[in-house]
């Protein structure tokens, strides 16, 4: 970073690349906030619902509308200087390589998604451009124009080499205004405990049911615990101390734990019941929207990262072939998905 970094974010553009559930929530409450933010998007219906009739977000903080400006990717010009990305994971290398061309000499980027996208962003920008972060809050695209806010969660700011600095607090005194926010020196942590989350939450994906329903059912118990198990054998050995997410943690996952494993699925499983959210943000995509999900940025990555290392993740590989077939429309998300996971591995005769 450099010395000219601003210590208050309120009077300095903010351009946010994605507004979905992520970056609408962020600009709407930042814009509301007071700061100078722009939204851009590929989806020219979101952008001109969004610019005709406001940003609409209902759910846990009531209803309201927000009108803050959007663009279309394509009339994005630079020189950037603080960036949020908001993309999906398995969009941040194409994003990170358009942006980098319009990013000022003093400019940087803050990834505000799921994955490892710091280390894609860093690859094209720079470690001293990039900016790490751990989102949380459940939020849904419901049509353009209109998000549905179901839960809230700190927000997590973290320079990747771990250092506390002025940038970090800059952007957590400015993401305050949208959720708690602190700054991490654990970023790693924050972003390798996600994905044990990950594979717990691609798991139930796999079938069309509520995650408390999985989660009672022992077949989908069985296999979300196993994945999160394998998952947590990988991400151990890249970060020193895996942090909670939420209420969930990922460390209950080690080896000889199972009761605090349940304890850790029990912990996603009962704040959904009755709730207005009981699905994961997966299962909309694989659902509702019938797109690409993050897979190949999440459960691929602990499977490729495991091979790598001599560690077997055969649940995982399981669940990532039965989510791509799903996605291909190749499956359905029948609880049969589980029975085929579970014999492929060798689980049938315990999950019966």
């Amino acid at each position: 970073m450099t010395s000219t970094t601003p210590s208050d974010l309120r009077s300095t553009p903010i351009t946010i690349v994605g507004a979905g559930a992520i970056g609408g929530t962020v600009g709407a409450f930042l814009h509301d906030a007071g700061y100078n933010v722009t939204l851009v998007d590929i989806d020219a219906a979101h952008v001109n619902a969004i610019n005709d009739h406001g940003l609409r977000i209902t759910g846990l903080r009531g209803d309201r509308t927000f009108r803050v400006p959007a663009i279309y990717r394509a009339d994005l010009q630079g020189p950037l200087g603080v960036t949020f990305l908001c993309v999906k994971g398995h969009f941040t290398a194409g994003a990170i390589r358009d942006l980098a061309p319009l990013l000022a000499p003093d400019g940087y980027v803050l990834s505000l998604q799921n994955g490892l996208n710091e280390a894609i962003m860093a690859r094209e920008v720079g470690p001293e451009r990039t900016v790490g972060a751990f989102v949380h809050f459940g939020c849904d695209l419901i049509e353009p124009g209109l998000l549905r806010l179901g839960s809230e969660e700190t927000i997590q700011i973290g320079e990747l080499d771990g250092r506390v600095t002025p940038r970090a607090e800059a952007l957590r005194d400015a993401l305050a205004a949208v959720m708690p926010a602190r700054v991490t020196t654990n970023i790693w942590g924050y972003l390798w405990g996600k994905l044990v989350y990950g594979a717990m939450a691609f798991a139930a994906s796999c079938v069309d049911a509520p995650v408390p329903a999985i989660m009672d059912d022992p077949r989908g118990r069985v296999i979300c615990r196993a994945a999160a198990q394998e998952a947590y054998m990988v991400a151990s050995r890249q970060a020193a101390q895996l942090e909670y997410i939420g209420g969930f943690n990922p460390n209950a996952f080690a080896p000889g734990k199972d009761a605090e494993a349940d304890a850790a699925l029990d912990a996603v499983a009962d704040p959904m019941r009755g709730a207005e959210k009981q699905h994961m943000g997966i299962w909309r995509d694989l659902k509702i929207k019938r797109r690409q999900t993050e897979v190949d940025m999440q459960t691929a990555v602990i499977v490729a990262t495991g091979q790598a290392q001599g560690l077997p993740t055969p649940i995982n590989e399981a669940v990532l072939d039965t989510i791509r077939a799903i996605e291909a429309g190749t499956l359905g998300m029948e609880w049969s998905n589980f029975d085929d996971i579970a014999r492929r591995v060798g689980l049938d005769g315990v999950v019966g």
